[in-house]
């Protein structure tokens, strides 16, 4: 197949497509009303996507804020540019209210000594300390317990140096909407809300979904959404499919580096998992492996793509490299490979394509996990 641009110091990569990540923010952009705003999330990297560049396209394509999971991130998208609100979708450590200061990033907010200590220092440096604040309402995770917002609000609102910016919640079934736990966490989010309102204290930002709660709840927008796996053309549960339309972002590829003929029973990889059967079999290598996502337990069952053919992976899938067999037959012929040769991991070549979900079926996870695997040490190339 025709590559478009690749690294130069290694052949395996993750393809990023620019078009349709824009298209995916539209997408969920057309599923709001009114003044309701996009907040995407692009916490590990945007979700092994490169976050750096995938904010500069969602920006474009109409973003209004960022999330991130650490303060890290945060800083990286000041330093590369970015100016849009970021927020730390957690309470960082009180070490780190300084670098969150100096770099206009925001933090939630769920203890009282964090929220006094980030007061006191963005008083001494001149400034307000803008926060959301977390409500617990049944994921138990983080966040201040529903019940207790308002008496936190109160223990803290007297600090000049601090601005509730917003306020929200995280959803744990918010791909069941009907059921009974979805609705009580939205009850209860609504009612600590209402308290603090009619308290006659600020709660600026109000916001609560996730992905699948974007998709199926438009009642439970409020001022804004917050988007992850969506954005990336990855479906955060089966139900969704057919509510919205994405295109998935991530393809992940490699060139061949190596290509034999072991004689009949001969062993391939770690352990010898797999040995050459009767039939004549080429073993090729692609330079991918379990550190860059391609995770060992896959190991003898996953396929690749070659030109637009399916081959299967043999042998225990090593660090940094992986085998595959290409099998003659008499039912399918197939050309042989050679050194320089495309083979896709995850993505389309020709009529077939490997997904995130297959793969993930295959590990016994989410396709979440398999995208920020990738992302973590593979190169990147935007096209």
């Amino acid at each position: 197949m025709a590559v478009r641009n690749q690294p130069e110091t290694r052949w395996a990569w993750v393809e990023v497509d620019r078009g349709a990540l824009r298209k995916n923010v539209r997408a969920f952009r057309r599923l709001l009303r009114g003044r309701e705003r996009l907040c995407c999330v692009v916490k590990a990297d945007a979700y092994g996507h490169g976050a750096s560049e995938c904010c500069q396209i969602m920006q474009q394509a109409g973003a209004d804020m960022f999330a991130v999971a650490t303060v890290a991130e945060g800083v990286q998208l000041r330093e590369t540019g970015i100016k849009l609100p970021v927020l730390v979708l957690s309470e960082p450590p009180i070490e780190a209210i300084p670098t969150l200061l100096a770099y206009n990033v925001m933090p939630s907010v769920y203890t009282v000594e964090f929220a006094l200590a980030y007061g006191e220092c963005a008083v001494q440096a001149g400034t307000v300390g803008r926060y959301h604040l977390a409500i617990e309402t049944g994921m138990n995770r983080i966040g201040v317990p529903c019940t207790e917002a308002l008496e936190f609000r109160r223990s803290i609102d007297f600090h000049r140096g601090l601005e509730c910016d917003g306020v929200f919640t995280h959803f744990a079934t918010a791909d069941d909407p009907d059921g009974w736990d979805y609705q009580l966490q939205r009850k209860r989010f609504d009612e600590a809300v209402a308290a603090l309102r009619d308290a006659g204290l600020e709660v600026g930002t109000v916001h609560c979904d996730n992905t699948p709660a974007t998709i199926f709840d438009p009642a439970s927008h409020y001022d804004m959404v917050r988007v992850g796996i969506g954005l990336y053309g990855l479906m955060p549960c089966e139900s969704a499919r057919g509510r919205i339309e994405l295109a998935p972002v991530m393809s992940v590829r490699a060139r061949v580096t190596r290509t034999a003929h072991p004689a009949m029973g001969e062993g391939v990889g770690y352990g010898f998992t797999y040995r050459v059967p009767r039939t004549t079999v080429q073993i090729c290598t692609l330079p991918i492996g379990y550190a860059d996502g391609l995770a060992r337990t896959l190991s003898n069952r996953m396929e690749v793509l070659y030109r637009g053919q399916r081959v299967r992976q043999v042998g225990n899938i090593c660090m940094d490299q992986c085998m595959v067999a290409i099998q003659q037959t008499t039912v399918r012929p197939m050309p042989e490979a050679e050194v320089g040769d495309v083979m896709t991991i995850v993505g389309r070549d020709g009529d077939d394509e490997i997904t995130m979900d297959e793969m993930a079926a295959l590990r016994g996870t989410i396709n979440y996990e398999v995208a920020c695997g990738f992302g973590m040490r593979l190169d990147k190339v935007y096209v």
